[in-house]
């Protein structure tokens, strides 16, 4: 039996279930590399090999994570909560109830977006922005699953299509994969190609937000406990926005020179470090509390930098096995010329693969290592390409119950039990942006 497929299904089977997607993800290998007639220490060796292929992201992931909570820190994205409230009347109560509603949806699209790449912080904003704002969702009656939809938009789709923080490093996994699996791209293409597929989320966005869940939707009011000790925590200052502000700006510039995640991120926690240092000798701030805020904000990352090392392993048993060409050979036979049902099968593929493991950019380096030679035989061209593995290394994020895209707006949603994950997160985002993005990322495949 072709050992890529066996790999693959075990891997899917045991995530399906469950189990921690690092060990699916080894498990998977070793029935791979065992299958493939490789002895057990061999599998090991060649898994062990791969480990090293995805250290930089991991890296780059932990370095931003730390960045992230160290921005909350300073009290920057507190500030920008208290606008929105304050912006809007902390009841909801206003003559121009509409334009309330419309202010906040938009805050908080604005917020999420930014949070992949203007304030690279990832989830960290969620449970600052929207816990204080939920008695404002109640009074409003606005229904909390478009504005689950809303962050899960703004969490997914500037990655996918911008080459800037979280954007860098997504695009960064596709070219790279790509190049060891045999097809030669630019970075400057990725943006073309994930054109189409992106277009597909926004017209999924404003169908959720405009449609599916623009009724008025009732809530209890409950009290959320301690949530004014949890903005105490992110107190802000003048000086501590500025330093804030300074690091965001550094990082971005500093990324933008020297297309390097790992280097702009450390520079930015350099600064706000520098400030952590002058606190302590001011005696308002103790360096041994610094020093736990970047190790948490490491932590918050960890798990996806852990997949992605645990992936490369995993891609680099799977090109050792030699069955890839095998498993290739045998679609192309199977779709003949059919680009369009060549294009559909592996989308659901990723789709799979993707809604098992929770993560968008640790499916890139498994898919990339089959889709890549397919794609070649099959007659894609190098856009095309792009537009296949982006589009289905992104379908299943949106959806997954191990997503942090989902986990997250789940997490501030529910701080008062009334948001179920499942049914209120998952399964709106899943409706409204895998479907869009499997039609579109098609019709990308097919026209570039």
């Amino acid at each position: 039996m072709n050992a890529v497929i066996i790999a693959v299904l075990v891997m899917i089977v045991l995530s399906l279930f469950r189990i921690h997607v690092v060990i699916a993800l080894v498990s998977g290998a070793l029935v791979g590399g065992l299958t493939a007639g490789f002895t057990l220490e061999e599998t090991l060796t060649i898994f062990g090999t791969g480990l090293g292929a995805n250290a930089g992201v991991a890296l780059s992931y932990a370095m931003l994570g730390a960045f992230a909570i160290s921005i909350s820190f300073t009290g920057l994205p507190n500030l920008l909560v208290r606008s929105v409230v304050s912006a809007v009347g902390k009841e909801g109560e206003t003559e121009t109830r509409t334009l309330t509603k419309v202010l906040i949806l938009l805050g908080i699209l604005l917020i999420s977006v930014s949070s992949q790449n203007l304030i690279p912080i990832h989830i960290a904003f969620i449970p600052i922005l929207i816990p204080p704002m939920i008695k404002v969702f109640n009074a409003l009656m606005i229904d909390r699953r478009g504005i689950a939809a809303i962050m899960t938009f703004g969490l997914k789709a500037p990655y996918i299509l911008l080459p800037f923080g979280f954007g860098l490093i997504f695009h960064e996994i596709i070219e790279r994969n790509m190049v060891e699996s045999g097809m030669e791209i630019e970075l400057s293409m990725i943006p073309k190609a994930m054109a189409l597929p992106v277009l597909g989320m926004v017209i999924g966005l404003i169908v959720a937000v405009f449609i599916s869940y623009r009724k008025r939707r009732t809530y209890e009011d409950r009290e959320i406990v301690s949530q004014e000790d949890k903005q105490n925590d992110f107190a802000y200052t003048i000086p501590s926005v500025v330093i804030g502000i300074l690091s965001i700006i550094t990082v971005l510039v500093l990324q933008i020179l020297t297309d390097s995640m790992i280097f702009s991120s450390f520079v930015g926690l350099v600064i706000i470090y520098l400030y952590f240092i002058v606190k302590q000798f001011k005696g308002k701030h103790s360096m041994s509390e610094s020093e736990t805020l970047m190790t948490n904000g490491m932590k918050m990352m960890a798990f996806i930098g852990f997949v992605m090392i645990a992936a490369g392993g995993f891609a680099e048993v799977i090109r050792e096995t030699g069955h890839v060409n095998t498993l290739v050979a045998s679609v192309a036979d199977l779709i003949g010329d059919n680009k369009g049902l060549g294009a559909l099968l592996m989308l659901i593929v990723g789709l799979l693969i993707t809604m098992g493991i929770g993560s968008s950019f640790s499916t890139i380096p498994i898919i990339a290592v089959i889709f890549v030679p397919l794609a070649s035989v099959l007659g894609f061209s190098p856009l095309a390409t792009i537009a296949l593995i982006g589009t289905a290394g992104a379908l299943g994020d949106a959806g997954s119950p191990a997503s942090d895209s989902t986990l997250g707006p789940t997490a501030g949603l529910n701080v008062d039990g009334q948001h179920h994950h499942i049914w209120d997160t998952c399964v709106p985002t899943f409706l409204h942006f895998n479907i869009p993005l499997i039609i579109f990322g098609w019709l990308a495949a097919v026209i570039l």
